[in-house]
């Protein structure tokens, strides 16, 4: 661990924050982690179910 952070230390602006970038990119969202599918088909049958009526 403290030669992760010592590394982390000594890299530069630039590297650190293409290294964010890359981590924001890579989030997956809350909902399909915790609870895989089921939120966005919910959503699609409750929009589709909207739209029909």
């Amino acid at each position: 661990m403290t030669q992760e952070f010592m590394k982390y230390i000594h890299l530069s602006k630039d590297e650190k924050e293409h290294r964010k970038k890359i981590r924001k990119q890579e989030k997956v969202n809350k909902s399909h982690r915790y609870f895989g599918m089921l939120p966005s088909a919910l959503k699609m049958f409750w929009n589709n179910r909207k739209k029909g009526s």
